[in-house]
């Protein structure tokens, strides 16, 4: 059942969360604009919230998954370097405190 979760991918890369940001901010500000047009017209506050509301819902849909379109600029890696058996057993020194001669 946890190997469904692990298959769903969570990252996103650098581009694609500039796109996403500015797909959320776009949708938040024709939502406002709307909205108080709309709530001016109706001279109903109330609708201006609700539909600034249902913009960032929508918003939130398109831009927090993180959709294929929000990943198609992959960071390249360098590969891991596989740890030797000489370096594995050494110990990094330990810090070893001088005495301070009080006056």
């Amino acid at each position: 059942m946890l190997s469904i979760f692990k298959s769903i991918p969570t990252h996103m890369d650098y581009k694609g969360q500039k796109l996403a940001e500015q797909i959320f901010q776009g949708i938040i500000l024709i939502s406002a604009v709307i909205g108080f047009v709309y709530g001016l017209i109706v001279e109903q506050f109330g609708w201006t919230v609700y539909i600034v509301l249902g913009g960032f819902a929508v918003s939130c849909l398109l831009t927090l998954p993180p959709w294929p379109m929000y990943r198609k600029n992959p960071l390249p890696w360098q590969p891991v370097v596989p740890e030797t058996s000489a370096e594995s057993n050494q110990k990094p020194p330990e810090n070893i405190q001088k005495k301070k001669k009080h006056k």
